[in-house]
């Protein structure tokens, strides 16, 4: 009796344990084959955000080099304005450096070559003058001033100049035998100013008639003054 309980219970314990292992077994196959699924859809979230990610970086690189461009574009643009500028600067400075020299060689060009002659007539009142003088007593007369005007117009332009045709004040400009303020006024009285003592005297005469009506009225200004 013993040994068929025994036998009984042998059997009940195998076959617990064999219950057990199935449903152990059944449980660990069900846990395995919901871990793969979890893995993936965590894979598949990590896989997004990375994608969003990269997205974000290649989208701030994206930016970042259409800001370059944009910076080096707008950098060039100004570069070139810059170079423009400069350059129409160097070629206005290379003209009139070219213009001055040309203007220094015709005016050493007429110096040298002397005075423009005078070829109008002299009228025997002002023989006792000679050169310039005798050019600006002729002159004079022909303005319409007596030859009692002439002592005033003599030590006036005696004082500015000396009569000289080619007499320059270096500081302030003036130049020739009137003292032309600055010289190039007397072109209006023709193009040889620089050269020609009767072009001189004409714009003096017309510059005294208008401002002190006489040579004497000027002089009288001058010895006031010291300037007229």
């Amino acid at each position: 009796m013993n040994r068929l309980w025994s036998r009984v219970s042998v059997r009940a314990v195998s076959v617990g344990l064999l219950v057990a292992g199935l449903i152990g077994g059944v449980y660990l196959g069900q846990d395995w084959q919901s871990r793969p699924a979890e893995t993936s859809i965590a894979n598949a979230a990590q896989a997004d955000l990375d994608m969003q990610l990269l997205k974000q970086h290649q989208s701030r690189n994206a930016a970042a080099r259409a800001w370059q461009r944009q910076a080096e574009g707008a950098a060039a643009a100004k570069a070139a304005a810059a170079a423009r500028t400069a350059a129409g600067r160097a070629h206005k400075l290379e003209t009139k450096v070219a213009a001055d020299k040309k203007a220094a060689a015709d005016r050493k060009k007429e110096e040298q070559g002397g005075p423009v002659p005078y070829n109008g007539p002299i009228p025997s009142s002002c023989n006792e003058y000679s050169g310039s003088r005798k050019i600006g007593c002729a002159l004079m007369l022909e303005k319409g001033f007596p030859i009692a005007e002439f002592p005033c117009l003599d030590k006036l332009w005696k004082h500015e100049s000396g009569w000289n045709y080619k007499a320059e004040n270096k500081s302030s400009g003036a130049y020739g035998i009137p003292q032309a303020l600055p010289g190039k006024k007397m072109a209006s009285a023709g193009a040889d100013w620089r050269t020609n003592p009767a072009t001189q005297i004409k714009w003096g005469l017309g510059y005294v008639k208008g401002r002190y009506d006489t040579p004497c009225g000027a002089w009288g200004f001058f010895q006031d003054r010291g300037h007229y």
